[in-house]
């Protein structure tokens, strides 16, 4: 029988280790881990203790992870809550992500992966068009949960709430169930992710549209509990929305988020960020520093400001990189303009540039990805104009497959796409950065291969 100490000293490990708090009526389970554990190595109690205390043993906790984590779970959980995403949150999403045509998703314990494919599944029904890219990342500390969403294949079991009709279109028939369709397991991606560690990368400010965290804050430890919400919140882009289970609750005023209401369900939005505004001084100094020149006579960043530019945008950090490009017309000026939603400017900026430099390929380019939001055609125009201008420039093809796809010409899409695959290979990395919607080399490449094989066309 395992002593008292040895059973207090695992609950304390295990919250140091994974974050994790323990109810007495956990003592049993615990308790049979604990034992199962240290035999697994050849190890008293003790000796298995001391080893898990003594230094960093990752192998080990995600086994620990895996045997104690509860992994219950099932396609669209909770449907109030996807009604809300579906009905409110994505449109509104969509509306203000119309420069950049890309919806980025979170699910934090997504244990064997059914929330993560309906999020994905949701989230690419619900955006206009196939040039939309939607990319969904579900993260948990379960290793053996992750193996099985990688796979793909579920049970009718965890299907029961699934409607028909999603049912009939995003999964096929497999062997032991259903798999979910290759178009959503193309948007999804997962990662072996403890949530009482950091990890600078997956935890990047402003990195997404939408953050489900549901069912797990209850099982954390206070402290844990309180910096997955600073992470979360930082991690929303400005007005993206955080949802959590229903047991779960910030109160009235949480920090940096406002509280939604909506369809029976409590789900919350980041809170926009007012610019800071500078007080005068109490007492003014005697000598008034001259004034800064006008915004319009601001210099253009200069190559040093330029990969600064170049590292925010990489980075989704739009506002700050326009800042950064000083307001004299640049064609970097207009991409960002364009990220922003701010069209008209970034279209008035782009005709400018054309107007003073003559034709180039870069600003057709940018023309086109303007007129997509008000006429398919114009943009396709400008599209082949930089196609022509520059026949090894990616980009233009890509887009010109993408839109193809949309009007229903797959043989016209299928040459695009395949030209543009051949191309991004040695496409220029600033071109990437500007105009790859804050996707690299490697997701522009998968989307080409995606949309390819979704033409059907032989070749």
């Amino acid at each position: 029988m395992i002593a008292a100490a040895s059973l207090t000293r695992f609950r304390e490990l295990l919250q140091r280790r994974l974050g994790w708090t323990f109810a007495d009526n956990d003592l049993g389970q615990t308790a049979e881990v604990l034992t199962a554990r240290a035999r697994a190595h050849g190890l008293t109690e003790r000796e298995y203790l001391d080893r898990l205390s003594g230094r960093r043993w990752t192998a080990e906790v995600a086994e620990l992870a895996s045997a104690l984590s509860i992994t219950e779970t099932y396609f669209f959980r909770h449907e109030e809550q996807f009604r809300v995403l579906r009905e409110r949150v994505l449109p509104e999403l969509i509306e203000a992500r119309a420069g950049q045509r890309v919806l980025r998703l979170l699910s934090v314990g997504c244990s064997s992966g059914e929330e993560a494919y309906s999020l994905a599944i949701a989230a690419i029904r619900a955006r206009p068009g196939p040039d939309w890219i939607v990319t969904v990342t579900g993260v948990d500390a379960n290793r053996e949960v992750l193996r099985r969403a990688r796979g793909a294949v579920y049970s009718s079991w965890s299907l029961r709430d699934t409607p028909e009709d999603v049912r009939r279109r995003w999964f096929r028939p497999a062997e032991d169930g259903f798999r979910v369709a290759d178009e959503v397991t193309g948007t999804v991606r997962f990662v072996e992710h403890n949530v009482a560690g950091d990890d600078p990368q997956l935890w990047h400010p402003a990195r997404y549209d939408v953050i489900f965290c549901r069912n797990l804050l209850m099982y954390l430890t206070a402290d844990v509990a309180a910096e997955l919400i600073r992470r979360m919140t930082r991690a929303l882009t400005e007005q993206g929305f955080l949802f959590l289970g229903h047991t779960d609750s910030l109160g009235s005023r949480p920090d940096g988020l406002d509280v939604c209401h909506a369809n029976g369900t409590v789900y919350y939005q980041r809170r926009a960020v007012a610019p800071a505004r500078e007080e005068a001084p109490a007492h003014p100094p005697r000598r008034v520093p001259a004034a800064p020149p006008p915004p319009a006579s601001r210099p253009s960043a200069g190559r040093g400001d330029q990969q600064r530019v170049l590292g925010l945008m990489r980075d989704d950090r739009f506002a700050e990189a326009l800042d950064l490009a000083g307001s004299a017309d640049s064609l970097t000026r207009g991409v960002l303009l364009a990220q922003l939603g701010r069209v008209d400017e970034a279209r008035d900026t782009t005709n400018r540039l054309l107007h003073a430099g003559g034709p180039q390929a870069d600003a057709h380019h940018l023309l086109g990805v303007c007129h997509e939001l008000d006429c398919a055609e114009l943009a396709v125009g400008q599209y082949r104009l930089a196609a022509y201008l520059d026949p090894q420039f990616a980009m233009p093809r890509l887009r010109m497959g993408l839109l193809a796809r949309r009007r229903g010409d797959d043989r016209g899409a299928a040459d695009h796409l395949a030209a543009a695959l051949e191309l991004l290979t040695g496409e220029h990395e600033e071109r990437i950065v500007q105009f790859g919607g804050g996707f690299g080399r490697l997701a522009l490449t998968t989307l080409c291969r995606t949309e390819l094989d979704a033409c059907g066309v032989r070749r």
